[in-house]
């Protein structure tokens, strides 16, 4: 089955941590502004998800969205979230741990999108 967002293990590993922490959590992709471009982590119910927001899947338990004029864009390439070393967005729940989660992006196959369909 294919995916629209996947994780690394590495993330993997830092959403477990975030949970044991917070609680439950959400991703919510950043267009811009102050952040950049970068998956955003939430404790549930700290951002209010909206009728524009567009679900793409779950990663560690977790639900990923992002707002439907961007997934206009992104809707050819499946996320791959990951995390690297230093400072992340400053409303992210990750920042205080030292790593940042990261988006990377492959675009997906023909095949791949006809099964999106």
């Amino acid at each position: 089955m294919v995916k629209r967002v996947v994780a690394t293990d590495d993330a993997l590993a830092l959403i477990d941590k975030l949970k044991e922490k917070h609680g439950p959590i959400i991703f919510h992709q950043s267009g811009g502004c102050c952040d950049g471009s970068s998956p955003m982590c939430y404790p549930e119910g700290d951002l209010i998800i909206g009728n524009a927001d567009v679900l793409l899947g779950e990663i560690g338990g977790a639900k990923f969205y992002m707002h439907k004029s961007q997934f206009d864009y992104w809707k050819h390439t499946q996320l791959i979230i990951d995390v690297v070393d230093g400072r992340g967005g400053m409303f992210s729940l990750e920042g205080v741990e030292g790593k940042r989660f990261l988006t990377r992006s492959r675009a997906f196959t023909s095949e791949e999108l006809a099964q999106l369909k």
